[in-house]
C-alpha cells in the first residue's frame, strides 16, 4: 500500500517473475503437441509405417491421444501439491490436443480400414464393445472441446460449466477400457494407464475428503469463512456515527445502519468496502480496509490518513462529520484471515498498513483464537504508530499476541524505549520463533513490501505463504483537466441490454453497470469496484457511458470498446453491453 491512498489490491505485482509465464507456457504446449502428428505425417509420406500403416497410425494416434488426456488431469493436482499456477495456463491446449489425436485415431480407422463406409463402421461399432466404449468417451470428449471456450463459460455458468468437465475423466476411463480391451496379449501399457488414471482419482477423492473434513471443523468452530455472507452484493447508504482521531493525520470513521441495527453484510477480517464520494461535483470511488472486527456487527470502521495528494482523504478529513451518509458497497478482498487456515499468524504492517491486521487481531482477540499472533508494525515516528494504546492493552490480556513496533526514522522520538530500525532478518527471525512458513500477511509501501518478500523468501519462506496488499489511489484531478461526461440526469434512466444474458435492466445515475448486472443475475467478475484491479473489463456494444476511474483499462482496451464495469455510469439513453 502506498500510505497515500486507499484503494486495496492483492499485489502480485511485487512477487518475482516467474521463470515461465502463461503465455510462453500456452506456446510451449501448442509446438510440443504438433511434433508427434507431424513426424507421423513425415514417417507416413515416407512409406516408414511399416507393414500395415493403418494399423500402425491408428495405434499411434490412440496412443498419443491418451497421454495428452492423462496430461491434463494431471495439470490440478501438480498445481495444487507445486504452487506452479502457470500450469493452468496449459490445461486447455493439452485437452484440445488429446481431442484431436483421438478424433484422428476414429476417422483413420473410418477412413481407411473400413472404407469410409458409414453402415459398415456403424455395425463394426456396435458388435465390438470396446470401439462401442472408445467411440463413448470420444464424444464426451468432443462435447467438452466445443464447450471448452470463454463463452461457453460465461454461458453455462461456472458451476455448471465445471460439473460439465468433470466428465473428461470418464472420458478417459472409457479410453483405458477401450485400449485394454483391444490389446490381446501385452496389456503393460493399457495398465500403465490404468494405474495413471486410478491415481489421479485417488487423489481427487482424498482432496475432496480432506476439503469436507477441513470445512466442517471449520463449522463447529463457527469461524467466518473467506467469503460474502450475502449471494447479492449489498449497495446502500451509512451513516457516519462517530469519527475518533487516532493520530495526527489518521481519523477512524465507524459506518452504521441510519436506524441502527446489525449492518445488511457480514465481512471477514482484511476485507474491504467502498466508499462512492462525491466531490466538487465529480463521482469517485475509494476503498477502504475495514479495520474493525466482524464480530461487531452493528458498524464497521475504517481508518484513514491524511496525505498530501489524497484527493478522497483530504474530503473525509475536512468534509465528513458526524451524522453525514455515505453511499457504500459491501465488503471485498481475499486479502484475509480468519483463524481456521493455521494455528499460527505473522503480520507485516508499515503506516497505515496495519488497518487489516488490526482487524485480524481484534477479530482474533474477540473470539479468544488459540493460536499464535505475531504483530511486527514499523512507523517513522512515535506520532505515526495508529492503535499504539489499543495493542498494548490487547497484548497485556492475551500472552498469544506478540507486537514489536520499530521506529525507522533516524531522528525519531528519543524517549522511545522499544525497537529503532527497519525491519531486518535479524529483527523478524529473533522476534517469530521457527518460522519456516506461513501465511505471512503484509501491508505496507510497495518498497517495503518488495523488500520483506525478498527478505522472507531468502530465510526459506515458500513465497505462496506470503500474502500482501497494496493500496494504490488514482491521481488528484488538476485545474483545468477535462472532466468525464456526465451520467443522466437525477430521475433519468437509460435501457442497458445485456446481449449474452438476453436481460435488460433500466439503468439509473446513481447504478454502475456492476451493480445493475447484479441486481438482474448478470455476472461479471469484479475484485476492488474502484477501477483498479481491471477484472470486472467489458465491452459496449452501444451506447455511451461515463467513468470517473480509467486506471485499468490501456490503450488497447479503449480501442477495442472495453469499458469498467464498477465505473460505468450511463451517458446515453439505450446502452448494450456484451455480459
Amino acid at each position: 500500500m502506498s500510505t497515500t491512498s486507499a484503494a486495496p489490491q492483492l499485489a502480485a505485482r511485487a512477487r518475482p517473475a516467474p521463470l515461465v509465464d502463461g503465455p510462453f507456457a500456452k506456446r510451449w504446449v501448442i509446438v510440443c503437441g504438433l511434433v508427434p502428428g507431424v513426424l507421423l505425417v513425415w514417417d507416413a509420406y515416407r512409406h516408414q509405417l511399416g507393414v500395415n500403416d493403418v494399423n500402425y497410425a491408428i495405434h499411434s494416434t490412440g496412443i498419443v491421444g491418451l497421454t495428452f488426456l492423462m496430461l491434463t488431469l494431471l495439470v490440478t493436482p501438480l498445481r495444487q501439491l507445486t504452487g506452479w499456477n502457470v500450469l493452468i495456463s496449459a490445461r486447455r491446449n493439452l485437452g484440445v490436443y488429446s481431442c484431436i489425436y483421438i478424433s484422428a485415431h476414429f476417422l483413420i480407422f473410418f477412413w481407411y480400414d473400413r472404407g469410409h463406409d458409414l453402415g459398415s463402421t456403424f455395425d463394426e461399432i456396435t458388435s465390438r464393445v470396446y470401439l462401442l466404449i472408445g467411440t463413448g468417451a470420444l464424444v464426451i470428449l468432443l462435447a467438452l472441446a466445443i464447450t471448452s471456450t470463454d463463452g461457453m463459460v460465461t454461458r453455462l455458468g461456472a458451476r455448471r460449466w465445471k460439473a460439465l468437465h468433470r466428465l473428461v475423466y470418464l472420458a478417459a476411463l472409457g479410453g483405458v477400457i477401450h485400449f485394454y480391451l483391444l490389446v490381446k496379449a501385452d496389456t503393460r501399457r493399457p495398465l500403465g494407464f490404468a494405474i495413471a488414471l486410478g491415481a489421479l482419482l485417488l487423489y481427487r477423492v482424498v482432496r475432496h475428503e480432506v476439503t469436507i473434513r477441513s470445512d466442517l471443523a471449520a463449522a463447529r468452530a463457527r469461524v467466518p469463512v473467506a467469503k460474502p455472507a450475502k449471494k447479492k452484493f449489498w449497495s446502500g447508504e451509512l451513516v457516519v456515527a462517530r469519527i475518533f482521531r487516532e493520530t495526527h493525520d489518521v481519523k477512524t470513521f465507524r459506518l452504521a445502519l441510519p436506524g441502527g441495527g446489525a449492518l445488511p453484510f457480514e465481512h471477514v477480517a482484511g476485507q474491504y468496502i467502498n466508499l462512492k464520494l462525491v466531490i466538487g461535483g465529480r463521482r469517485v470511488n475509494r476503498s477502504y480496509t475495514i479495520a474493525s472486527s466482524p464480530t461487531r456487527p452493528d458498524y464497521c470502521e475504517v481508518s484513514i490518513k491524511r496525505v498530501p495528494d489524497g484527493y478522497a482523504s483530504h474530503h473525509m478529513h475536512d468534509a465528513i462529520v458526524e451524522g453525514d451518509l455515505l453511499r457504500v458497497s459491501a465488503p471485498a478482498g481475499k486479502f484475509v484471515f480468519a483463524g481456521h487456515e493455521a494455528k499460527r499468524i505473522v503480520m507485516l504492517a508499515g503506516g497505515v498498513g496495519i488497518t487489516p491486521m488490526m482487524s485480524v487481531v481484534r477479530s482474533l482477540t474477540d473470539r479468544s483464537w488459540s493460536g499464535e499472533m505475531y504483530l511486527l508494525f514499523s512507523v517513522r515516528d512515535r506520532k505515526d504508530i495508529i492503535f499504539e494504546r489499543e495493542l498494548a492493552y490487547l497484548e497485556a490480556r492475551f500472552p498469544n499476541l506478540h507486537v514489536l513496533i520499530s521506529l525507522s526514522a533516524r531522528d525519531a522520538d528519543p524517549a522511545w524505549t522499544g525497537k529503532r530500525g527497519h525491519l531486518t532478518r535479524e529483527v523478524i527471525e529473533g522476534f517469530v520463533p521457527e518460522l519456516r512458513a506461513g501465511p505471512i500477511m503484509m501491508c505496507g509501501p510497495a518498497p517495503m513490501m518488495t523488500a520483506m518478500r525478498a527478505l522472507l523468501v531468502g530465510m526459506g519462506i515458500p513465497d505462496a505463504d506470503i500474502h500482501e496488499e497494496a493500496f494504490v489511489s488514482p491521481p488528484t484531478p488538476k485545474d483545468g483537466e477535462p472532466v468525464a461526461e456526465e451520467p443522466l440526469a437525477e430521475g433519468e434512466a437509460a435501457a442497458c441490454r445485456f446481449d449474452r444474458s438476453g436481460k435488460t435492466i433500466e439503468l439509473t445515475p446513481e447504478l454502475s453497470l456492476l451493480e445493475a448486472a447484479e441486481e438482474c443475475g448478470v455476472t461479471i467478475p469484479f475484485e476492488c469496484r474502484s477501477g483498479i484491479c481491471g477484472q470486472c473489463k467489458t465491452r459496449l456494444i452501444s451506447g455511451r457511458v461515463a467513468m470517473e476511474v480509467q486506471d485499468a483499462l490501456t490503450a488497447g482496451d479503449r480501442s477495442k470498446g472495453l469499458v469498467l464495469a464498477c465505473q460505468a455510469h450511463a451517458v446515453g439513453k439505450d446502452i448494450v453491453v456484451d455480459a
